[in-house]
């Protein structure tokens, strides 16, 4: 156990990360030595950051902490404490389930721990923060909360309803990570198309607030996670298209297309309304590259269904596409009025078969790049060369373009012209132009 030090473990999605970055800045305020996702846990202080979003995140939270727990025993950590979306939900009972950790806490009350630590807050600026991305880009939350209905989803359960953050904060946090150095801002909410409507106003403001990030200098890509298809604000594709800094790149989650499940899942959007604004999409930002999410197995899901999702997918051939299995979760809609009604064998066979047919579709998308130059963003250098990306992958999940027999050394960071010259379903290979 090594003392002064703070080992911070950030389980979960990027929003997570965010508030684990602020509580690294707080730590580190108090002369703390502040390690994230360390490779070696050995600090003083360990605090996990968990995810409660669905049955798999909710095991991997629980496994990390009971893994510490051990730890703790065995004296190789002193204090641990939780945090995040689990320990919002299930704060009493993880308490009575596991005593060893020393307090949890959820969400929104995180920064109570160094109080109890016995440190006043003297941190000015609550959104200041250490990042634990690569130096040239970060995550930037705009909102917290969520107030769509979703059958399926225990997010608002946990967060509670939508909460814009003020625009003019905003633009301050971003303006300090571009004279920090940042260049490329992923922005983030659980719901980015409904940002501004739970202000005075009741207007969508994402399209001015994505205008005027375009104009702090440094800044020279902004992407976008996540967007909601039902009230989507079409202004936002104007800016999409005339502003070169935005990325032709657009994350939006569809869970399903048959009407018949988009009115179980309480979508509030049709098949038609949901084709429609694809195309529409597609028209205005040409060459846009669609990121989205699709559910297999939610409860009431027939394979006529199921075959009308996998059509559907081969008709809009998504540049980039996720999928995961229903997750019966207490307390939402589909755990309060539904039976989890499709087998478990059922979910992984339709989940299987959806990304096989995404892989097929993602490799022809793979290889029409071949022998175009493109725009490239050097995240890293490895053994064999350097890894980088262009603006229609997002960090972690999508594809990145590796670069080998470079003649002289690139600068992490630094955009590049980059030529492919060979592709796979997730990779891309290319040569500096």
């Amino acid at each position: 156990m090594k003392k002064g030090k703070v080992d911070v473990i950030t389980l979960g999605c990027s929003k997570n990360l965010v508030d684990s970055e602020r509580l690294m800045q707080l730590f580190s305020s108090y002369g703390y030595r502040v390690e994230h996702d360390a490779h070696k846990v050995d600090g003083e202080i360990v605090v996990v950051n968990t995810c409660g979003f669905i049955g798999d995140a909710k095991e991997e939270s629980i496994n990390t902490i009971l893994a510490l727990v051990e730890m703790k025993k065995q004296h190789r950590i002193g204090k641990l404490f939780v945090m995040g979306c689990l320990s919002e939900r299930y704060r009493e009972e993880l308490r009575e389930e596991i005593p060893e950790v020393d307090a949890f806490y959820g969400k929104f009350d995180w920064t109570r721990l160094l109080e109890d630590l016995g440190k006043a807050q003297n941190n000015t600026d609550f959104y200041k923060r250490i990042l634990s991305t690569p130096k040239h880009y970060a995550y930037l939350k705009i909102a917290e909360g969520c107030d769509r209905t979703c059958s399926y989803c225990a997010i608002p359960l946990i967060t509670g309803k939508y909460k814009s953050r003020m625009p003019e904060e905003i633009l301050k946090e971003a303006s300090e990570l571009a004279n920090s150095g940042i260049k490329e801002i992923q922005l983030i909410a659980q719901d980015l198309t409904y940002y501004g409507l739970d202000l005075p106003e009741h207007i969508n403001l994402l399209p001015q607030l994505v205008e005027d990030l375009c104009k702090i200098e440094g800044i020279e890509w902004i992407r976008l996670h996540y967007a909601y298809p039902n009230h989507f604000p079409k202004d936002l594709l104007r800016v999409m298209r005339e502003q070169p800094k935005v990325c032709k790149y657009l994350d939006i989650a569809l869970q399903h297309i048959s009407d018949h499940m988009l009115t179980l899942m309480r979508r509030q959007i049709t098949a038609k309304e949901t084709i429609d604004l694809l195309k529409e999409i597609r028209k205005e930002v040409p060459g846009i590259h669609l990121r989205t999410t699709l559910m297999v197995g939610h409860p009431g899901e027939t394979e006529a269904d199921f075959e009308e999702l996998m059509q559907f997918v081969k008709d809009m051939k998504f540049e980039r596409m996720g999928a995961f299995s229903y997750s019966h979760e207490e307390d939402t809609y589909s755990g309060i009025h539904y039976q989890d009604d499709v087998p478990q064998d059922v979910k992984a066979n339709r989940m299987n078969r959806l990304m096989n047919l995404q892989e097929e579709i993602s490799l022809d998308i793979q290889e029409d790049k071949i022998g175009k130059v493109f725009k490239v963003i050097i995240d890293r250098k490895e053994a064999d060369g350097y890894v980088g990306r262009t603006e229609f992958d997002s960090p972690d999940v999508d594809p990145e373009v590796l670069i080998e027999k470079v003649d002289k050394n690139l600068e992490v960071g630094s955009f590049y012209n980059v030529k492919i010259t060979s592709a796979t379903p997730f990779e891309l290979f290319g040569e500096i132009v």
